[in-house]
């Protein structure tokens, strides 16, 4: 059974950083791509990183391109995603999701990714 598990969201102010961390189970996870993705209240879930199953391939949306890094720890089964410079906007539920139809070039696209986690809150206030 494949599990995909979020932490470390929580409330910060603007300028503010987080850590987020993913750990996955089940399957090799060194072998397949692992995304983050967030839906803010009132919004559709809307791409936010992406890493290749090395962690030499990553890929970010506009809006957190400078601000977040996504990293992978394979030793430890673990994805992360460094915030900083958080802003209001930024405001959501973080998911972490496993592709394991993509080893080389990460996907922004939800429907590639086979597994999900119940993901974590992370709120920014002004």
């Amino acid at each position: 059974q494949v599990q995909v598990v979020e932490s470390g969201g929580g409330s910060v102010q603007a300028g503010g950083s987080l850590t987020l961390s993913c750990a996955g189970s089940g399957r090799t996870f060194s072998s397949y791509a692992m995304g983050w993705f967030r839906q803010a209240p009132g919004k559709e879930r809307e791409f936010v990183a992406a890493i290749n199953w090395s962690g030499g391939n990553t890929d970010y949306a506009d809006s957190v391109k400078g601000r977040f890094t996504i990293s992978r720890d394979n030793t430890r089964n673990t994805v992360y995603l460094q915030m900083n410079s958080l802003k209001p906007e930024d405001t959501a539920v973080y998911y972490c999701a496993a592709d394991f139809g993509k080893v080389w070039d990460p996907s922004r696209l939800q429907y590639e990714y086979d597994y999900w986690g119940q993901g974590t809150q992370v709120t920014v206030s002004s």
